[in-house]
């Protein structure tokens, strides 16, 4: 194991949304994020239970995921996903955005849908996924705009299942959208941690990766795969 870039780790929330992962491959996740310092995992619901008993005693925070990866359920079904994942012990959750609505410039209904889940969830951490991909520039910072109208804590670029993953240029628009209203999570295709990096210096203040060992162990460089 090669000398762990601490600085990067902080910013990591290591991530599994594989629909095939096990139970023990989710106490994998969080015994590496423990071993490596992250700031927490990122697991499907079904996994928030045995995650949060993973980490307990630890300050890593249990991400989960909701209206997951579409952005195609109804207001009240994501609220109630995240209403249980709360109770289940998550402490944030990656809401992705209504993204047909959004792609029609039904704005309105897009603030709607995502106040819906704060005011379920107000006490979690929020982060609004926008799937960058499907929006061109000028068309991102609209959709980011009305996102933000319903205070979420995080806007965050995709979901790694979208047409691509992130960008420097994605993160560049969502933080001048955001200008201090939120914070600015980077995830979908992270791989190095020169890409991480980047990702850090264009706004984000997180980084979402299933590539987390790779990216600290390997400051200068990971081999693809």
């Amino acid at each position: 194991m090669g000398d762990v870039d601490d600085s990067l780790a902080r910013a990591i929330e290591h991530t599994l949304l594989r629909a095939s992962a096990t139970p023990a491959d989710v106490d994998q996740l969080c015994e590496e994020a423990l071993r490596y310092g992250f700031c927490g995992v990122c697991v499907n619901p079904a996994h928030v239970t045995r995650a949060r008993a993973c980490l307990a005693g630890s300050v890593l925070r249990v991400v989960t995921v909701a209206a997951f990866p579409l952005g195609a359920n109804v207001a009240a079904v994501a609220a109630r996903e995240a209403e249980q994942a709360a109770l289940d012990g998550a402490q944030e959750i990656d809401l992705v955005a209504p993204l047909g609505l959004a792609r029609a410039g039904e704005l309105g209904s897009v603030t709607r849908f995502v106040r819906a889940v704060r005011a379920a969830v107000p006490s979690l951490t929020l982060k609004v996924i926008l799937e960058t991909g499907y929006f061109p520039g000028a068309e991102l910072e609209s959709v980011a705009r009305a996102v933000l109208e319903a205070r979420p804590d995080f806007l965050k670029t995709c979901t790694g299942f979208g047409p691509r993953g992130a960008t420097v240029q994605d993160v560049e628009r969502l933080a001048r959208a955001a200008r201090g209203r939120a914070e600015v999570k980077a995830a979908g295709g992270i791989q190095t941690a020169a890409e991480a990096r980047a990702m850090l210096a264009a706004g984000a203040s997180r980084i979402g990766t299933s590539r987390g060992v790779a990216i600290v162990t390997h400051p200068d460089g990971v081999e693809r795969h």
